[in-house]
């Protein structure tokens, strides 16, 4: 048998919430960086031959 869903509560200090938030505001641009990156090769891959090393 399942049990129904159980809410948790938490309590969080002001200083550790803006930490928080900094680094999920820090992961959003490494994710958008990252994210550019990988596009940057997938065009630079259909586009023109990969350079021989």
């Amino acid at each position: 048998m399942t049990r129904p869903p159980q809410t948790l509560y938490v309590s969080v200090r002001r200083d550790e919430l803006r930490q928080l938030k900094e680094e999920r505001d820090q992961l959003q641009q490494e994710v958008l960086r990252l994210r550019a990156h990988l596009q940057a090769q997938v065009n630079q891959a259909s586009g023109t031959h990969p350079a021989l090393c």
